[in-house]
C-alpha cells in the first residue's frame, strides 16, 4: 500500500517488486502506467470498503484470504507453463523467513490502520516510512542524501504533523498501527535486498523472479497469518459475523485478493516498460487522485487546513521522488 522505491524495490500495499528481464513490448508505456494506477489505487479503495463499510473487524483474515488467492493463481499459472517460479526448498524457505514475518507485520498493519484512518491521512503518513529509511540507510550502511533529499522528508515530517492535527476523523489507535505500519515497512526496505541477494544463491537458478517472490512471501504467510488470526481472537469473530454468509463480500474479498496480485504484475511490466526513474515518479503522482477519491467515496469530514496539509504532504512525496532521481543520476 503505498509507492516507495528502494534500490529498484517498490514496496507500495507490501508486495515486493524485484527488476524484471522481460523483453519490451513497444507502445506498452501508457496502457502498462494505467493499469499499474487503476490497481494500486483500487486496491486501497477495496479494502477500506471491506474494513470501513462492511465494518469488517477481522483484517488479519483478510490479509490471509487475499495472500491464498495469489497464492492459488501464481501456482496455476505456474503449472501451465506461463511463468517460471522457484521451488520452495528449505534452505530458500529458512533464507526468506525472517524478512517474511516482518512482510506479514507490515500487511497487518497496514490493514489496521486503514480501518480507523481515512485514505488521504494514510497516503500522507507513509511518507514518515522514507525518512526511518533515510536515517537507516545513513546508519547502517553509510548511505548519505543531499540536501534536497533531506528537505524533501523535512517538508513531509511537517505534513504529516499538520495532517494530524487538523485531521476532524483523528483516531488515536489507527495512528498508533500506522507507525508501527512505518517502521515496519523501512525495515522490510532496509534488509530485503540483502536477503533477496542470499536467497538467490540457495536457488536452482541462481536468480529469484518477480513470481517466485510473490509465491514465496504470500505461501510463508498463510501459516504465520492462521496463528496471528487466532492470537487475535478473529476466529470467534469469522464463526458469528453473518457476513460471511454473504456471496456478495466473498466476491469483494475476492476482489481485492485479485488486485493485489495485480500489483505485482503491472508494477513489472510498468517498470520495464519505462525505468525506475517514471515508475517511482508515476507511483508519487497516483497519490493525489486515491487520497481524493478516498475522500469524496468515503465521505470524509475535512477541513481546509487538512486538506492543505494532505495537498502538502503528496506534493512533498513527489518533491522526494524527484530528489532521489536527481541524487541516483
Amino acid at each position: 500500500m503505498k509507492s516507495y522505491e528502494h534500490d529498484g524495490v517498490d514496496l507500495e500495499d507490501g508486495k515486493t517488486r524485484d527488476k524484471p528481464t522481460l523483453r519490451k513490448i513497444p507502445n506498452q508505456a501508457l496502457l502498462s502506467g494505467l493499469a499499474y494506477c487503476v490497481s494500486s489505487c483500487s486496491m486501497i479503495l477495496v479494502n477500506k470498503f471491506v474494513l470501513s463499510s462492511y465494518n469488517f473487524n477481522a483484517g488479519i483474515f483478510l490479509m490471509l484470504y487475499q495472500n491464498f488467492v495469489s497464492v492459488i493463481i501464481v501456482m496455476a499459472l505456474s503449472l501451465m507453463g506461463l511463468i517460471t517460479t522457484e521451488p520452495l526448498t528449505l534452505r530458500l524457505i529458512k533464507v526468506w523467513f525472517p524478512v517474511n514475518v516482518i512482510f506479514v507485520g507490515m500487511l497487518i498493519t497496514s490493514m489496521f490502520s486503514l480501518k480507523y484512518i481515512n485514505v488521504a491521512m494514510v497516503t500522507v503518513l507513509k511518507n514518515v516510512t522514507n525518512v526511518i529509511t533515510a536515517v537507516g540507510e545513513m546508519y547502517l550502511f553509510n548511505k548519505h542524501h543531499d540536501n534536497k533529499v533531506w528537505l524533501a522528508l523535512f517538508l513531509m515530517i511537517i505534513s504529516a504533523v499538520s495532517g494530524g492535527i487538523t485531521d476532524l476523523s483523528f483516531n488515536a489507535v489507527g495512528y498508533a498501527w500506522q507507525i508501527a505500519n512505518c517502521f515496519l515497512t523501512a525495515s522490510y526496505s532496509l534488509t530485503l535486498r540483502k536477503t533477496m541477494d542470499t536467497a538467490k544463491q540457495v536457488t536452482q537458478s541462481g536468480n529469484l523472479n518477480e513470481f517466485s517472490m510473490v509465491l514465496l512471501n504470500n505461501t510463508l504467510s498463510l501459516p504465520l497469518g492462521l496463528i496471528l488470526s487466532f492470537a487475535f481472537n478473529e476466529i470467534d469473530y469469522l464463526y458469528n459475523t453473518p457476513l460471511l454468509r454473504l456471496p456478495g463480500f466473498w466476491m469483494v474479498m475476492t476482489l481485492s485478493g485479485l488486485l493485489g496480485l495485480a500489483i505485482s504484475f503491472t508494477s513489472m511490466w510498468f517498470l520495464h516498460q519505462t525505468g525506475a526513474t517514471t515508475y517511482s515518479l508515476v507511483g508519487s503522482l497516483n497519490k493525489i487522485p486515491l487520497s481524493i477519491a478516498g475522500i469524496v467515496l468515503f465521505h470524509v469530514p475535512t477541513s481546509l487546513q487538512n486538506s492543505a496539509s494532505i495537498l502538502f504532504g503528496l506534493v512533498a512525496g513527489v518533491v522526494f521522488a524527484r530528489a532521489k532521481m536527481r541524487e541516483k543520476s
